[in-house]
């Protein structure tokens, strides 16, 4: 149904995406301005800081064009209308994540996948078939981590009521963070986001071992390939909090 509203004004839809892609350029032309003043970042040359941001960016896209609508369940909590969706024969998780679907959020996808192709095209790897499967393991599984990432953040609000910001702290700013290599950052903030909240499993991990970069903090060489089981893992944590919340939820009383 939102699509099809989406497309019934063509014009208008084309000028959202657009303007989408422009948006999301910026953060790319950001970086590449810092490189028109330095060789390298973090010791990262210019093609591989654009495979990070590719992967990282790609993986948020496709999570935000699925899920990105789950920062509007505060409100729903608020105003009692998620009681509409309790009634009808459809998961409550289905129904949110096509409340108000966006396609125009395509325009970000395209725009990180554009930059992920030009960086494959840059980087100097020995390419085997085991890098070439991890490609799109990374993306499916950045993707799925993100994914939970929202349906964490769309369940704390069944007690919070208002904590979308919180929520895009986590993913906003959390795909901002990936954009950048991990060696620019302050150890205990890269063992935060590896081991607390795992997002060095969407790309720097499994990224470091497709460059032949070593791992700044000394992780055993198998948490490069575990980002299937992270995902998975994040996926069943996040399952869990939102029954969870739709237990603890008790309308507005109207």
């Amino acid at each position: 149904m939102w699509v099809r509203s989406a497309l019934a004004y063509r014009a208008s839809f084309l000028l959202l995406a657009v303007g989408s892609f422009v948006t999301t350029c910026l953060d790319f032309v950001a970086i590449m301005i810092m490189f028109s003043h330095v060789d390298a970042l973090g010791g990262f040359s210019l093609p591989e800081v654009a495979f990070l941001y590719g992967v990282a960016c790609t993986a948020f896209g496709l999570a935000d064009l699925l899920l990105g609508s789950f920062d509007r369940i505060g409100a729903r909590i608020r105003d009692g209308s998620l009681d509409t969706l309790l009634v009808r024969p459809v998961p409550v998780l289905a129904q949110a994540a096509a409340d108000r679907f966006a396609l125009r959020r395509l325009g970000r996808i395209t725009q990180s996948g554009l930059v992920l192709g030009w960086s494959l095209t840059r980087l100097e790897i020995d390419w085997t078939a085991a890098k070439l499967l991890m490609l799109p393991v990374m993306l499916l599984s950045g993707t799925v981590i993100f994914c939970a990432l929202f349906v964490l953040g769309g369940a704390v609000q069944f007690w919070t009521q208002d904590a979308a910001e919180v929520q895009n702290s986590f993913t906003y700013g959390g795909v901002t963070l990936l954009q950048y290599p991990p060696t620019v950052f302050a150890t205990d903030l890269v063992r935060g986001v590896t081991f607390v909240v795992p997002l060095a499993f969407v790309n720097w991990l499994p990224a470091l071992w497709i460059l032949g970069r070593d791992d700044p903090l000394g992780l055993p060489g198998w948490l490069d390939f575990a980002a299937p089981l992270v995902a998975a893992g994040c996926c069943a944590a996040a399952g869990v909090v939102w029954r969870a919340g739709l237990r603890a939820y008790r309308s507005t009383g109207s």
